[in-house]
């Protein structure tokens, strides 16, 4: 274990940050389950939208982001 304040630091940034992603990407998940549960058009550009995010901001990968759009568009009666 290192004694620097700055590594002391940088942990406990990461376990920040961590919680901060795991959230995120969560909240997607149960708004993705939630918006095949009832189809709604406003929904959908919302979760669209919260992938995006996900994706923007390192937490999935960017091929991830767009296979999840396209199982989704695939799952959903109305066509958008």
């Amino acid at each position: 274990m290192t004694k620097h304040l700055s590594s002391f630091k940088r942990i406990k940034q990461n376990q920040n940050k961590r919680i901060r992603n795991k959230y995120a990407y969560k909240s997607t998940k149960t708004a993705i389950k939630k918006l095949i549960k009832n189809t709604n058009k406003t929904d959908y550009y919302k979760v669209i939208s919260m992938i995006d995010k996900l994706s923007k901001k390192n937490i999935i990968h960017i091929n991830k982001a767009s296979r999840i759009k396209k199982k989704l568009k695939k799952k959903l009666p109305i066509h958008y």
